[in-house]
């Protein structure tokens, strides 16, 4: 494990340690630093800006995510039996071969003034389409945009975790006459939860790290840098440090990642505990 161990820590430990070491200092990316304690942080709470980018980020990670698995688990169940289902999980799974960018960019065709969605409401009768991509709109579209990303990726999982059940546990349930909400209820929920944890876990660290399908998509409507509606905590990030004032900040925008990565920590351990149950073998 030797150099593996040194792989981890020259690459992964080390610049996070020096990210925290620069979160407390006023930094323009070169030249000296001046320690200036936790004002980085302080001055991130006081900000309204941010504390809308993190609520934005915090309504991506539960209500997206809500979505995203009520259809994953929904499409479960509906492809377990069905003809050619592997055929079905690799159509499903496609979609996330493709990079956010071109989900950015798909949507910004879809929706603008003369896009796919005002050409289908147009013989549909509606002379006075909505205005898709003005700023109110904008991210609930980019909610919708990723649930169109992500809920394949997720299905493939699911479907992965039910196909390992045993076939005679349907059989023995419906021997002992067992409905079908009871078999999802006694069967197939308590033998997938485990995934349901592994499934959680990811779409927590992703949905902190959303930033492309934001910044294409949203830049889209405008000067190519999205309106502050709808950035999320990687978006300011991002743009505290290169699309700011002539200055970087990045001291501060390397605070917002640090307290970006504590997000991620304490809700993968919440989810952790909150998951956690006794391991069942079959």
């Amino acid at each position: 494990m030797g150099p593996a161990l040194v792989f981890y820590v020259v690459l992964f430990v080390v610049p996070i340690l020096g990210a925290v070491w620069i979160s407390f200092h006023e930094w323009a990316g070169s030249g000296p630093m001046t320690w200036n304690g936790v004002d980085n942080y302080s001055g991130l709470v006081k900000d309204p800006l941010f504390r809308q980018s993190l609520a934005n980020t915090l309504k991506l990670l539960f209500i997206v995510g809500i979505v995203v698995f009520v259809l994953s688990f929904a499409m479960t169940l509906i492809l377990r039996d069905m003809a050619g289902r592997k055929l079905v999980r690799s159509v499903i799974f496609f979609p996330h071969l493709i990079n956010a960018l071109v989900y950015g960019v798909l949507a910004g065709f879809i929706f603008n003034p003369g896009g796919l969605a005002n050409s289908l409401l147009k013989p549909l009768g509606v002379d006075s389409p909505p205005e898709w991509l003005a700023q109110d709109n904008l991210f609930p579209l980019i909610m919708l945009t990723m649930v169109w990303m992500t809920t394949g990726y997720y299905t493939t999982i699911l479907m992965a975790g039910v196909d390992r059940i045993p076939r005679y546990y349907y059989e023995d349930c419906a021997l002992a006459g067992a409905n079908a909400w009871q078999r999802l209820r006694h069967v197939v929920l308590p033998l997938t939860w485990d995934v349901f944890g592994v499934c959680a876990v990811l779409w927590t660290i992703s949905s902190v790290k959303i930033f492309e399908i934001v910044w294409i998509f949203g830049g889209s409507s405008g000067n190519g840098i999205p309106p502050a509606k709808t950035w999320t905590a990687a978006v300011y990030t991002y743009a505290t440090a290169f699309s700011g004032d002539s200055i970087p900040a990045y001291g501060a925008a390397t605070a917002s990642a640090m307290l970006s990565l504590l997000l991620v920590t304490v809700l993968v351990v919440l989810l952790r505990r909150l998951m956690r149950r006794d391991v069942i073998e079959f």
